[in-house]
């Protein structure tokens, strides 16, 4: 097993959807608490929450398809799978999984106690997920949690340098106040309707399966204009959540927010001419997050933070 297929296994391509949203939390932390935190502490905090967020990646992916190996052997589309096809032994998978585990924790570990004591969060999250699919159409919103988490968790892993456990509870030396609310609380919000948007497209590829095998995706529950017209309504809402959020009220967060919401809608109503509707939808929702991503980097305390 090489390194090529490990990186097939865990779709490593997929990185870009999490990647951006790491970042966001990560900068909007140093825009928020600049003035408190130690130049020294911030160079090194990006190293370890970009280890831990590809430990947690993998973790979530490799768990995926361990859980899931039964349902993907009556899937046309994923029969070929690695843990189906045999190219990838049961053993192999668990080893994988306990290796990006460990990139989790180290990498939680560290950053800070707070980090540290609530990696069992995202584990929990990606255990499960996978079952939801069994029970409910609501698996979409499941995983948009699961993505969700990568912004918080790089927000709070920052934050938690400065404030300890006061970064989610909000309660520190007689202080009280949300310091998660709205902005980062938004952003995640964001996130979970944005992949939830996408995920009930990217199932249309399964519909007959899923209904075979029992699987409860939107599409295999409901109709194709029911999950045209959905996808759209969630696409506005993670545009709404995004603007509210709005960083520092800076024109180019909420410009960047309405530029792809309206490419991500544009594309879904023209599913029925595109030559390659899931290519296009995918390159274009994972542009959403670099696009936002930019438009926080224009924020002028952000630029002068990291040159300094």
């Amino acid at each position: 097993m090489g390194a090529r297929e490990v990186l097939e296994f865990v779709k490593i391509e997929h990185t870009l959807f999490s990647l951006p949203f790491v970042l966001i939390g990560y900068v909007l932390a140093h825009n928020q608490f600049m003035d408190e935190l130690s130049s020294q502490k911030f160079g090194t905090d990006i190293i370890w929450i970009l280890i831990a967020a590809v430990g947690a990646r993998g973790l979530a992916m490799a768990l995926n398809r361990i859980i899931d190996r039964d349902i993907d052997a009556l899937n046309p589309r994923t029969e070929n799978r690695h843990l189906v096809s045999g190219a990838m032994s049961m053993n192999t998978a668990w080893i994988l999984s306990s290796i990006f585990l460990v990139m989790l924790l180290v990498g939680a570990w560290q950053l800070n106690e707070v980090a540290l004591m609530m990696a069992w969060l995202p584990v929990l999250v990606f255990v499960i997920y996978p079952y939801t699919k069994r029970y409910t159409w609501l698996c979409h919103f499941w995983l948009g949690l699961c993505l969700a988490l990568a912004p918080a968790g790089a927000w709070v892993a920052v934050t938690a340098d400065v404030h300890g456990w006061a970064a989610i509870t909000g309660i520190h030396d007689g202080y009280t106040g949300l310091l998660w609310y709205p902005t980062i609380f938004f952003i995640s919000l964001g996130v979970t309707f944005w992949i939830a948007s996408f995920d009930i497209n990217y199932a249309r590829m399964d519909i007959k399966s899923d209904r075979e095998s029992g699987i409860q995706s939107f599409p295999s529950r409901f109709s194709e204009t029911a999950t045209t017209r959905t996808s759209i309504q969630l696409t506005l809402l993670w545009f709404a959540c995004f603007a509210i959020s709005d960083p520092m009220d800076e024109i180019w967060f909420l410009a960047a927010a309405g530029l792809m919401s309206v490419l991500n809608i544009a594309v879904i109503l023209a599913r029925d001419r595109l030559e390659d509707f899931q290519t296009t939808l995918f390159r274009v929702s994972m542009l959403t997050g670099w696009a936002l991503l930019a438009a926080i980097m224009m924020i002028e305390p952000t630029v002068d933070g990291l040159l300094d």
